[in-house]
């Protein structure tokens, strides 16, 4: 089995959220309302889409959310968030599903009932319905409140899709499949010992989860994707302790090194990347000795949540050299 890269898809729901400004999505929705037409009728007059179950059309749940995510490693997933007593909405749910079966999987339509799953509705900061939010790589990277004409909603794909056709290897595979559907991949077996840790995550034991983890680096020391989901572990584990006030405390107390720590925590938990790691490459700048090189490893620590290629990590890189030296 294919495992996606524990840097990229753990702690989603952290990571998720404000990392689209959606609240600024709403004077947009007026907008797009009055832009708003009736979505033209299909063959025989009826204004629905076509019937029968599409793999490119997904109707996803708090449950189902995660693994909607990891496809976005492979494709741009649509996620529509809706409802249905949304008069709007309804409008704009057959546009999106007519150009999701069109698209041969080129990218993926994830419709959430915002009634029955408005945790995700939460995560995104919904303001209005319908809002879209695309994800691709396990990020948001763009959205739009309220209906879209059909020509519109077209112009916007087709830029999402020139913008990721050569970062995200699905596009370009479904495009030259012709829109059939693909083989599936050959499943390798699932390794028990990633198992057993990733239950012990998500049940909240992260002590069990560790151990596990660390089991495997012991026999396995270059196992980068243990390693990768350690590190996240920990993190994970450390962040839910820190109390709601932790940067409030730090902010008042620049020389704490304890409350600089604890704030960056929450910082990078709350999805304040660069925040986070300007706080402690400042906090570098200004403690010595044991304490520099605290600050320093716990830095290290956090970059190692990211993949390396991450614009995010190298700016803090060269940041942290430069307070070093």
């Amino acid at each position: 089995m294919t495992r996606p890269d524990p840097r990229k898809t753990a702690a989603l729901s952290a990571a998720l959220s404000g990392a689209v400004d959606l609240g600024a999505l709403k004077a947009r929705a007026d907008a797009a309302r009055q832009r708003a037409t009736t979505p033209p009728p299909s063959p025989g007059g009826a204004a629905a889409p076509d019937a029968g179950p599409s793999p490119w059309v997904l109707d996803v749940t708090e449950a189902t959310f995660q693994s909607v995510v990891e496809r976005s490693l492979e494709i741009p997933v649509v996620v529509e968030l809706t409802a249905t007593w949304s008069p709007e909405a309804g409008q704009l749910s057959p546009v999106l599903e007519r150009a999701a079966r069109a698209s041969g999987g080129a990218w993926l339509l994830a419709r959430v009932d915002l009634d029955a799953s408005p945790r995700i509705g939460q995560v995104f900061g919904v303001q209005s319905v319908p809002t879209v939010v695309a994800i691709a790589g396990g990020q948001p990277i763009d959205a739009f409140a309220g209906p879209l004409p059909e020509a519109e909603f077209g112009q916007w794909i087709a830029r999402l899709l020139d913008a990721l056709r050569d970062r995200l290897p699905g596009i370009k595979a479904a495009e030259a499949n012709g829109g059939a559907p693909a083989a599936e991949p050959v499943e390798e077996p699932e390794d028990p010992r990633f198992t057993a840790a990733e239950e012990a995550f998500e049940q909240g034991d992260f002590a069990a989860a560790e151990a596990a983890y660390e089991a495997i680096l012991a026999a396995e020391p270059a196992n980068a994707e243990a390693k990768a989901a350690l590190a996240q572990v920990r993190f994970t584990a450390r962040a839910e302790a820190v109390p709601a006030d932790a940067i409030a405390k730090a902010d008042g107390a620049p020389d704490d090194v304890a409350a600089q720590l604890a704030a960056a925590d929450l910082e990078l938990a709350t999805n304040d990347v660069e925040q986070a790691f300007k706080r402690l490459v400042d906090t570098v700048r200004r403690v010595y000795g044991e304490d520099r090189d605290r600050v320093r490893e716990h830095l290290v620590g956090l970059f190692e949540l990211f993949p390396p290629e991450d614009d995010r990590v190298a700016k803090a890189r060269r940041n942290l050299a430069s307070a070093l030296y």
